[in-house]
């Protein structure tokens, strides 16, 4: 069996900047541990195989790995999946299945290899927990307690499909001097992936409002991470003064690993209540081959 595959970076226009994802075409003849077996080879923080899809009206099924488990979204995937689909078919609107539901992104093509892709989000992010122990979290972050904590912001654990430890720091220069303490995080971070996504407002950086940091889902540091970005655009929703409204903002993350992303979100309140999330990037195709498994 021999399968092309094609590298992206994701969340810029940028080659060798963003988060890195492979992307294997036509993969209906892999069983589900040969595509575990297979992001475990390429050893990114997610490996994308496009499968056809179930209904005719769909651009294709799309499956997404971490080198240790299968997730049911994911956002760097699915912008990457959508620039693969959109670049191959000429397709302004790409319709995907994936395990969490139907995804739509609307697909902006910049050149061959490189495209814009924003996708609604097929769940909305919802609040699952409050986090109070504060020393605790700054001891697992390296920081002190005091440092935790942005505008109305206070840490809180949220999902839009994977659940994240959301924590506010007080400004940039904190965000980037945490240096976490991973044998700290199953105690201090316990909902499911023990991970935690740092963040705080930036009204000093111009081409940015937000910026973050995601530490845990046994991958260290992610240079950008769309799920969590989805999972924030509740705890967003939840501060922003709109009773009826929209607001879009830009995230930056990845700068402290050299690896700088930008992600866009939107959100869009009726009557107090979030009625519409969306997130999405660019991408850029770095590269192509071929897997041999004859």
């Amino acid at each position: 069996m021999k399968l092309d595959y094609l590298l992206l970076d994701v969340f810029t226009r940028d080659q060798l900047q963003g988060n890195a994802l492979a992307v294997v075409l036509k993969a209906d003849g892999l069983s589900d541990p040969e595509m575990q077996a297979i992001a475990r080879e390429f050893n990114l923080s997610e490996t994308v195989f496009l499968t056809k899809a179930k209904s005719a009206s769909n651009a294709a099924c799309v499956r997404i790995f971490t080198p240790y488990q299968e997730l049911p979204f994911a956002g760097h995937p699915t912008v990457g999946a959508a620039v693969v689909l959109g670049l191959q078919g000429d397709r302004s609107a790409v319709r995907m299945e994936e395990k969490i539901g139907l995804v739509t992104a609307l697909v902006e093509k910049a050149d061959k290899r490189t495209a814009e892709a924003r996708f609604t989000l097929p769940k909305l992010p919802v609040k699952v927990a409050d986090l109070d122990n504060r020393l605790g979290i700054a001891q697992a972050m390296g920081i002190e307690p005091e440092d935790i904590g942005c505008d109305l912001f206070t840490p809180a654990v949220y999902t839009a499909g994977v659940t994240f430890h959301l924590i506010p720091v007080r400004n940039a220069a904190v965000l980037a001097r945490v240096r976490p303490n991973q044998a700290m995080f199953g105690e201090v971070f316990s909902h499911d992936h023990n991970s935690a996504y740092v963040f705080t407002l930036t009204p000093e950086e111009p081409e940015n409002d937000i910026a973050a940091r995601m530490f845990g889902m046994d991958i260290g540091e992610d240079p950008g991470t769309g799920s969590a970005a989805a999972a924030l655009i509740g705890l967003l929703a939840d501060k922003a003064d709109l009773g009826t409204g929209q607001a879009d903002y830009i995230l930056r993350q990845g700068k402290e690993m050299g690896r700088l992303c930008r992600i866009t979100l939107q959100l869009r309140k009726e009557a107090e209540v979030l009625t519409h999330g969306a997130i999405g990037g660019y991408a850029v195709i770095v590269g192509e081959g071929k897997l041999d498994l004859d």
